[in-house]
């Protein structure tokens, strides 16, 4: 690039992190990108310069002083309007000939024979520094094309830096309204297929030792604004592995004509190929060992090759490792009403306020919850006010969950339906740690105290720890925590994620052994890495509705009005053995060929005795026989094998677990996803919790072993209390609450031993 010939561009191979004071935070970041072999899309920066000479050839100032002058901030409308004001006065304003006649001669320059779109973006001089993140204050315009569009987006974006918000934000931080200068990175629009956000420390937990990733279809926006609810990929750095995904429905993209819908066949994928994550994580790796620090990037795929859009620190990893390291704990009786995504650690409480957008900003009160779809930068100054934030749409890195970390409020975002399952005027209180949203205002307890224990393994246990698990990738890592073995092995995960095909359409393609192979190698994961530790592997448990969506699906799968208590199950083995023989096949080479004698047989929704003994002839005749080194156990979550679990133990089996979640929904009668009645589901029910005591005291009757699956021995301690006095055996739990758990069961061991030797 021949940049010698202008005064107010440079190209990005001409700066570096350094040249902020011309090129504005993002402008350099891009440089410094290009500089250290990063691929990034070819551009250039029209240089803060510009917008200064700009600023002293017109009479701007004068009217920014005057709008600004004995401006009350906190008003909102006084704010709006002031802003209103001075943009129209830059719109109106004309660029001088030397700033335009630079401008075009750049883009032609980068174009080349034909105009290209670019994306016009705005780069303040206090942006993206590591002190003080101004990202989202001003504004970007894509799909720019023609020299005309480029000098009006320019315009536009000099205009921007007095967006309500972005002054606002400026006021708040200390920021000279006059020093803060605009440089406009102008960069060739990349045609992404996939694109998204990429952090290189867990912004929720600021771990520093993993990679977040979160990635959707189309263009970045719509993840960065927080549209839509992205996809979500958790990386371990050292070795470079995915450690958790969470697959999102994705409905529309934005792309370059517009919003878009995204095809049925595509919306429940996910986005970004395991190899692509690792692909991004490893330049997330050069790009952080390169800044020395966290970074926040943007990214996109083209053609199947990466590129970074841009990047810039992470401010927020020291308010969100206080809050982590100082846990809030909600009190034991609370009711959760509606779940999202972590986004904020902490705990507030208040009434609702919901905003339909933030022209209503001024509505919400000091210390209320706002509620709304999703945020902007034009909420900022509600966000300040508010106790706690709560989205519809969003990841962990849309500008809700950003700016609340920031601010050090508790946020929980992706909860898909906030907006219309509360009222303003309601009280909740939110975790932000958790996710979940509880009904009330409740009092926050002290969390249990695990520091006395220097090293966890200090906590002894007679009743076993067990952990669920389902994502092979995940197996590795949680071994090498201190649990007793995996309580509830999910093989859900392995079929829709890694073989992703329904199993009858891969066997009416004489391909049933590719099946069986497949989740062979998945159950090796985990075997291989818990050894000798127990290893129960739940046979599938897919609902219609669940089956439908695998590739083929709808071909086998009858849609029904209820599938909680469709066809499911064992009742679904011994109609149609052919798919159960396949899971059987998997088991015996997993044991029998490979070696791994540590895992055994869980099966699920089992509803009669008739069917139970169906279903042990079934597995009986592929050679795996109850004994010393293969175990049986049940799943009890049918009110009907509650009543009859004297029968079912009287068939032989080794053991039961209580799935809680199916159980109390048909104890009670409700669905919990049914907001029309969720308010009745309860593990700690009377019905429920006489339905527990029953299983646990008829297990020990029969000398077999009973356990509990989920969060209910976590969330709800005085219930584990009760497990332990009843004589349960084991627990299952989710990975993030081992320790935790541990130390309740440790508790209730104590306090029942005490109890005893009083007696």
């Amino acid at each position: 690039m021949s940049a010698h010939k202008y005064k107010y561009i440079k190209w990005f191979s001409e700066l570096h992190r350094t040249d902020t004071d011309i090129a504005g935070g993002k402008g350099a970041n891009l440089g410094e990108l290009v500089n250290a072999g990063i691929p990034v899309l070819p551009g250039f920066v029209v240089t803060v310069n510009a917008y200064f000479d700009f600023l002293d050839k017109t009479s701007l100032k004068q009217k920014i002083k005057t709008e600004l002058k004995d401006l009350d901030y906190e008003d909102s409308k006084a704010l709006q309007s002031a802003s209103a004001r001075i943009r129209k006065a830059f719109l109106a304003s004309e660029l001088p000939e030397d700033i335009k006649t630079d401008v075009t001669a750049a883009y032609r320059e980068l174009c080349g024979n034909h105009d290209q779109q670019v994306a016009v973006r705005s780069s303040a001089t206090a942006e993206d520094l590591p002190d003080a993140s101004f990202a989202g204050q001003q504004e970007t315009f894509l799909n720019t094309q023609g020299e005309k569009q480029v000098l009006e987006n320019l315009l536009r974006c000099y205009a921007s830096l007095f967006e309500a918000r972005a002054i606002y934000y400026r006021n708040t931080e200390k920021y000279d309204h006059f020093k803060v200068g605009l440089a406009s990175p102008i960069q060739i629009m990349g045609k992404f297929e996939v694109a998204g956000i990429m952090f290189t420390a867990n912004p929720l937990t600021s771990d520093e030792s993993q990679i977040d990733i979160e990635a959707a279809y189309g263009l970045a926006e719509p993840v960065v604004l927080g549209e839509l609810t992205p996809d979500q990929y958790l990386i371990k750095k050292a070795p470079l592995k995915i450690i958790d995904k969470k697959i999102i429905r994705q409905e529309w993209q934005r792309a370059y004509s517009g919003r878009l819908k995204v095809s049925k066949d595509y919306q429940k994928r996910q986005k970004l190929p395991d190899a692509k994550i690792l692909e991004l994580a490893a330049i997330g790796l050069l790009i952080n060992e390169h800044y020395g620090h966290p970074q926040d990037t943007e990214w996109g795929m083209q053609s199947g090759k990466l590129f970074l859009v841009q990047s810039r620190p992470i401010t927020t990893l020291l308010k969100t490792k206080d809050a982590l390291d100082n846990p809030e704990k909600i009190d034991d009786s609370a009711v959760v009403i509606l779940t999202g995504s972590a986004a904020s650690p902490g705990v507030g409480s208040g009434k609702v306020r919901i905003l339909k957008n933030a022209s209503e900003i001024n509505k919400l009160k000091d210390g209320e919850v706002l509620v709304t779809k999703m945020t902007d930068p034009d909420y900022v100054p509600a966000m300040k006010r508010a106790s706690a934030i709560v989205t519809d749409e969003g990841g962990r890195t849309s500008h809700a969950a950003i700016v609340s970390r920031e601010l050090g409020v508790p946020c929980v975002v992706g909860t898909n339906e906030a907006t219309k399952m509360l009222r303003t005027g309601e009280e909740i209180t939110v975790d932000g740690a958790s996710g979940k949203i509880y009904q009330g205002i409740y009092q926050i307890k002290e969390s249990i105290n695990l520091s006395r224990y220097d090293d966890p393994t200090n906590i002894k246990t007679a009743t076993k720890v067990y952990v669920d698990l389902s994502v092979p990738e995940l197996a590795a890592e949680v071994s090498q925590r201190y649990v007793d073995g995996v309580g509830l092995m999910r093989a859900e995960f392995i079929i829709a994620q890694v073989i992703g095909e329904h199993p009858k359409a891969m066997l009416s393609a004489g391909r049933g052994r590719e099946f069986t192979d497949k989740l062979a190698t998945g159950i090796e994961t985990f075997a291989k890495a818990f050894n000798p530790r127990q290893i129960v592997y739940r046979a599938t448990d897919f609902k219609t509705n669940e089956y439908r969506s695998l590739k083929g699906g709808a071909k086998y799968e009858q849609e029904e009005q209820n599938p909680l208590m469709g066809y499911r199950g064992v009742s679904r083995y011994i109609a149609d053995s052919a798919v159960f023989e396949l899971e059987l096949k998997a088991l015996d080479k997993v044991r029998n060929k490979m070696g791994y004698k540590n895992v055994h047989l869980m099966l699920p929704f089992v509803r009669t005795v008739k069917e139970l003994q169906e279903v042990k002839k079934i597995v009986s005749a592929f050679g795996l026989h109850r004994s010393a080194n293969f175990k049986l156990w049940i799943m009890v979550e049918v009110p009907s094998a509650v009543v009859m679990l004297d029968e079912m133990l009287d068939c032989g089996v080794d053991g039961v677990s209580v799935g809680t979640n199916d159980l109390t929904m048909l104890m009670l009668g409700c669905d919990r996803d049914n907001d029309k009645v969720a308010n009745i589901y309860d593990e700690r029910h009377p019905a429920v919790m006489w339905a527990l005591e029953k299983i646990v005291k008829t297990c020990a009757k029969h000398g077999v072993t009973s356990s509990i699956c989920g969060q209910a021995p976590s969330d709800y301690p005085e219930i584990t209390r009760k497990l332990v006095e009843w004589g349960i055996t084991s627990v299952s739990i989710n990975v993030d609450v081992i320790e935790k758990t541990r130390q309740i069961v440790h508790d209730a061991e104590l306090d029942l031993a005490h109890k005893r030797s009083r007696k």
